[in-house]
């Protein structure tokens, strides 16, 4: 009897260091040329910046690809499908690192790529989209940046330009957990500053025109979250607008670029940028748990007179005063 407990002992052992290894996070080794897979969601300005200031920052850190450094950059098109076949394709690739660009590739990332550093890429709210403990201490081997917006201030901005604003709508897809996140964030922002808002939910982009049309008939001005969806159909939104000479504040200056009025936005290729030296550190041996989420504190002042004159709104002159001295005017 004691030599079958014996035998039962040493299995569990044998079987519970095989588990704790098998959980362990492995380690990039500095023998071979690091590789990397990059997961986009889709494409637009937005989030292509992010992707080209990724680049830079490993290049800043000394890693350039094709020499030090191997990148597998995967585009999903903004489809699922994709995404899971991307990020299977990195995992049996065995990429010492993966970086998801956008919440949805991030989130697919980290249910399939296994005991590998996963990197954020501009993730609006880490911990609401299931990616991270905390941003202070992340553990499950994730790290990396987000782009949560300064919302107050972006606020503020919309009340200097709109002062006799009453109603505020607020557009975003309902399957993004980043943009929920920031549209209930945003709606208590408005609620202390008593500012009436009006939600709009859609499911993908074929539902934009319509809740759009309706959303317009009722509001005074949109507000758009980090949202790719709607970022990467924003015309359609525009065009919807601009019917009824609605203005659209979005988060991010792109997106100011392509209709709308005016933004304090993080600038995206600088989240890139950080990025791509959060993944360096992490190829240098840091331990990604342990890495806070980078963030960055003050957005640049974008506005687009163009816009506004075709919709007949004035833009205070201290505005254009300030983005002309640090910041950015479309005209």
């Amino acid at each position: 009897m004691k030599r079958l407990y014996s035998v039962i002992i040493v299995l569990f052992l044998i079987l519970a260091f095989g588990y704790y290894k098998e959980k362990q996070p492995v380690k990039i080794s500095r023998d071979h040329i690091p590789q990397i897979g990059i997961l986009q969601l889709t494409e637009h300005p937005a989030l292509d910046a992010i992707h080209h200031g990724i680049i830079q920052g490993l290049k800043e850190s000394g890693f350039q690809p094709g020499k030090n450094i191997k990148i597998d950059f995967q585009n999903a098109e903004n489809d699922q499908s994709n995404l899971k076949t991307m990020s299977t394709k990195f995992a049996n690739e065995n990429v010492d690192l993966s970086i998801g660009i956008a919440t949805p590739s991030a989130q697919v990332l980290a249910n399939t790529v296994k005991n590998r550093p996963l990197v954020l890429g501009a993730i609006t709210d880490p911990k609401s989209a299931g990616l991270v403990n905390s941003n202070q201490k992340p553990g499950r081997n994730t790290t990396g940046v987000s782009d949560l917006p300064p919302m107050k201030q972006q606020l503020d901005l919309i009340k200097q330009i709109m002062p006799n604003m009453k109603t505020l709508g607020v557009i975003y897809t309902s399957s993004d957990d980043s943009a929920t996140s920031q549209y209930k964030k945003f709606t208590e922002i408005c609620k202390q500053e008593g500012i009436k808002v009006k939600g709009y939910s859609i499911a993908n982009t074929n539902d934009l025109n319509q809740v759009a049309t309706q959303m317009v008939q009722n509001v005074d001005a949109v507000y758009v979250p980090n949202d790719n969806t709607v970022a990467s159909a924003i015309q359609t939104l525009v065009a919807v607008a601009n019917k009824r000479n609605v203005p659209i504040f979005p988060t991010a200056s792109n997106v100011v670029k392509n209709g709308g009025i005016a933004t304090y936005g993080l600038n995206q290729f600088k989240l890139g940028v950080e990025t791509g030296k959060v993944t360096a550190k992490i190829i240098h041996g840091e331990n990604a748990s342990e890495m806070p989420i980078q963030t960055l504190k003050h957005g640049d002042l974008a506005l687009n007179l163009n816009q506004a004159r075709k919709l007949g709104i004035h833009i205070p002159q201290p505005l254009i005063q300030k983005a002309e001295r640090q910041g950015v005017i479309y005209k």
